[in-house]
């Protein structure tokens, strides 16, 4: 584990005392024999994930977590059981999604932590929920692993998103049991986990009845759920646990067989403090007073495996799967630690050649199971790194390895500078940046920059130099030896010293042209949604409906639309 105590929440060890609960750092990493909020229970082909939200175990803070409500740290754990899930459980083929108690499924996002949390915080997790719920569904769509939501009691907000997040949902039906999204009338803001989008995208609700539902504190329950689809089914509370088996194992059956044993995910072992993060391929360096960090990602060491067994014996150390592990735990550092870090000096170092072969082994053997996850976890992350409010800029030097899955990196960044030097840097693309890896749109990062032609003309396993790189569209800049540190020290400096409102919005709009999908309707909505509603007076003003929730006065609202 990182060099913290055994709980994912709070400082690392040598760390001076935080002066306020908001400035302990939080940690990612976890596993099942730490869970607080959630147990994983396996009997092959199913799998349960039963929710029992600990009321005195809150992240950080000391809001109760009543009625199975979450906070960050219930949901860190419900991502890292997906994720075990997945690499740790290849026997499983459904899970069921349930509470461990009774008459309550899950109140959703607590409402005193998002009351009590910056705005920075309330809108990073948000998208950390966010990410949570697709990657469900990116196991049930790449995995062969199904999800029935059993939904055992009152579902309301972000718990009936999780519900959403689910391939089928299961209600039962005991005359009180409903699923809501109260939102809107309750705390003056809306489902921002993907409730609405979900409910009309995926479930295929008509408008108005889903305008009357998100109006609707109280919910909908039994045969009108059904009716309107906001749920698959419903069951007596008698036959509620025969039938919920009966799906599960229904859903089990659609899926692949996978030949284990699973490859068991091991402790990263980092370090993290005040000034940076350290792992053994990723390295996180933060100039605190100018508002920038120096992301720097390792090439592997040495030969990588090249056959699925080979990669399956190597296990959570294979390099394309440790070092995005490793990635993953530094976005997430940066988005809740490092909230006034506003530019990401992205590198690599390591030979290039290397990176191509493990790209060429995890495409001849992409049917293998653990292949396959390897390969969708190097997207998940790299969707992350999509999805961070940071601005990222690529610095292709001497020593660089951008090529194949790391040269996605460069095509991520929101800018690439490339050194022009006599045998300087090149950049090469590999069968990985040609869909293996695509983005929320649906589409490959160079396919996505491509928009206007020319992707055509690219020739996949060609060492471009900077000034190839540059006529072929693959970088922005290239300078030479004399501009190549003024350029880059300036373009750095002129982008921290931009409005970071105006660039988080700037560059969500540009980060994902062509088609618009489900998943960036979410994220675009989330954007604008929280960035705008999550500030205004009516709620979280004096008066506002989340900051009064609870207490007896009612909130006073600002009439005017805007």
């Amino acid at each position: 584990m990182l060099d913290s105590p055994p709980a994912p929440r709070v400082a690392s060890k040598g760390m001076e005392p935080a002066a306020s609960a908001a400035a302990v750092p939080v940690r990612f990493e976890t596993d099942p024999a730490r869970y607080v909020h959630w147990r994983l229970e396996i009997d092959p082909p199913l799998g349960r994930l039963v929710m029992d939200v600990k009321e005195d175990r809150p992240l950080r803070g000391d809001y109760p977590l009543k009625l199975n409500s979450y906070d960050l740290g219930v949901d860190l754990e419900l991502a890292d059981a997906v994720l075990r899930l997945r690499f740790e459980h290849p026997e499983v083929r459904a899970v069921v999604v349930t509470s461990g108690r009774d008459r309550v499924f899950s109140s959703g996002a607590n409402i005193y932590m998002l009351g009590s949390s910056t705005h920075s915080f309330k809108v990073n997790f948000c998208k950390y929920t966010n990410e949570t719920r697709l990657a469900i569904e990116d196991a049930s769509a790449h995995s062969g692993l199904k999800f029935l939501a059993a939904v055992n009691g009152a579902c309301a907000g972000g718990g009936y998103e999780l519900a959403l997040a689910c391939d089928e949902i299961l209600l039962v039906d005991d005359a009180s049991s409903a699923v809501s999204l109260p939102e809107v009338p309750l705390l003056g803001v809306l489902p921002g986990t993907g409730g609405l989008t979900r409910v009309v995208d995926k479930r295929k609700v008509r408008r108005d009845l889903a305008d009357v539902f998100a109006s609707l504190g109280e919910g909908v329950k039994g045969k009108r759920a059904v009716q309107w689809r906001l749920v698959d089914e419903t069951a007596p509370l008698s036959k509620f646990a025969a039938r919920t088996e009966e799906r599960a194992r229904a859903l089990a059956a659609l899926g692949p067989e996978k030949a284990g044993p699973g490859i068991a995910l091991a402790p990263l072992g980092g370090t993290w403090r005040e000034d940076g993060l350290d792992h053994r391929y990723v390295t996180l360096r933060l100039d605190a007073a100018e508002r920038t960090a120096r992301l720097t990602i390792l090439g592997p060491e040495g030969d990588e495996p090249v056959t699925a067994a080979a990669m399956r014996a190597r296990g959570s150390d294979l390099w394309a799967l440790r070092a995005f592990r490793e990635l993953d735990d530094a976005l997430l550092d940066l988005r809740f630690n490092r909230p006034e870090i506003g530019v990401v000096v992205v590198q690599t170092r390591g030979e290039a050649a290397r990176v191509l072969a493990v790209d060429a082994a995890l495409e001849a053997a992409k049917d293998d199971w653990f292949v396959s996850e390897v390969r969708h976890h190097v997207k998940r992350v790299l969707k992350r790194l999509d999805l961070t409010a940071r601005t990222f800029l690529a610095v292709i030097d001497e020593g660089s390895c951008f090529a194949g899955s790391l040269f996605e990196l460069a095509l991520a960044a929101d800018r690439a500078y490339m050194l022009a030097a006599q045998n300087g840097p090149r950049v090469t693309a590999s069968a990985m940046n040609l869909g293996p890896l695509p983005m929320s749109n649906g589409l490959s990062r160079l396919a996505t920059r491509f928009l206007g032609g020319g992707l055509d003309a690219l020739e996949p396993g060609r060492a471009y130099d900077a000034e190839e790189a540059l006529a072929a569209g693959l970088v922005t800049f290239a300078p030479d030896e004399i501009d190549w540190e003024d350029e880059v020290r300036l373009a750095v400096e002129e982008r921290a010293s931009v409005s970071p409102d105006a660039l988080t919005g700037m560059e969500a709009n540009l980060r994902f042209a062509g088609p618009e999908t489900m998943e960036t309707k979410i994220f675009g909505r989330l954007s604008a949604w929280q960035n705008w509603i999550f500030q205004r007076p009516n709620a979280v003003g004096e008066k506002g409906a989340l900051t009064l929730y609870g207490k007896p006065e009612r909130a006073r609202f600002t009439w005017t639309r805007t």
